[in-house]
């Protein structure tokens, strides 16, 4: 099963992988990191096909894809 782990520190919610999940299974948290941002979690990991979209439009490469 596909899923994502996300560096929750060095995510900044710009929020460009939650458009380009095909799927909409990423979101932002109700959490925060210590610099006061939300982070991506993934909804669903069961339906994750792990097509990397997400990883791919992460400008800061914060998003592992694993297969």
């Amino acid at each position: 099963m596909a899923h994502i782990e996300v560096a929750k520190e060095r995510c900044k919610a710009c929020e460009l992988c939650t458009t380009a999940c095909p799927f909409g299974l990423l979101r932002l948290s109700d959490d925060y990191n210590s610099a006061g941002d939300h982070y991506i979690v993934q909804d669903n990991p069961e339906k994750c096909i792990g097509c990397k979209l997400c990883a791919i439009q992460c400008p800061d490469t914060v998003i592992e894809v694993y297969k």
